[in-house]
């Protein structure tokens, strides 16, 4: 399976979830590939925010290689899952897939651990490093929740 975890810019929780994900996923023994994206180009090719590869490499997770890059329409027919951060990255993701947008493999990322809530993963950008270890905690609970979730879907 191919999933792309997408945010604004590309920096902060996408390529947190891209990095925690792939992990998971290994360990979990599925061949699933991971990628990330941002709806804006401002930090194209740029590696992610400081405080959200400390945090990560805090915690195991090795993001430095990643860089980040602007969700194209063809990223809607290239992944089978595509994850928004946030109701807004949500709007962006329709507006830039334009017809080749689908809702059925688009979704917000934390649906998957509080389902039909619609809840945003709150952006660290402006906050402290004690914001982004918030938001990586609740990014691992849910990528906890996209295996298991995976898992109970196979097992039906």
């Amino acid at each position: 399976m191919k999933i792309l975890m997408v945010c604004l810019g590309n920096i902060c929780r996408s390529p947190i979830a891209e990095g925690l994900l792939q992990h998971k996923a290994k360990l979990a023994g599925l061949e699933w590939s991971v990628d990330s994206a941002g709806t804006n180009g401002y930090y194209n090719g740029e590696p992610p925010h400081h405080l959200s590869q400390k945090v990560s490499k805090a915690k195991g997770i090795d993001i430095s290689s990643q860089k980040s890059r602007q969700l194209t329409k063809e990223d809607f027919s290239k992944f089978d899952k595509l994850f928004a951060m946030a109701n807004d990255v949500l709007d962006y993701m329709k507006d830039i897939g334009e017809e080749k947008f689908d809702p059925s493999k688009s979704s917000l990322f934390l649906d998957e651990l509080y389902p039909g809530e619609h809840r945003n993963v709150p952006d660290p950008w402006y906050g402290s490093e004690e914001g982004y270890v918030k938001v990586f905690d609740l990014i691992e609970r849910t990528c906890d929740a996209i295996i298991n979730n995976h898992n109970e879907r196979i097992k039906k």
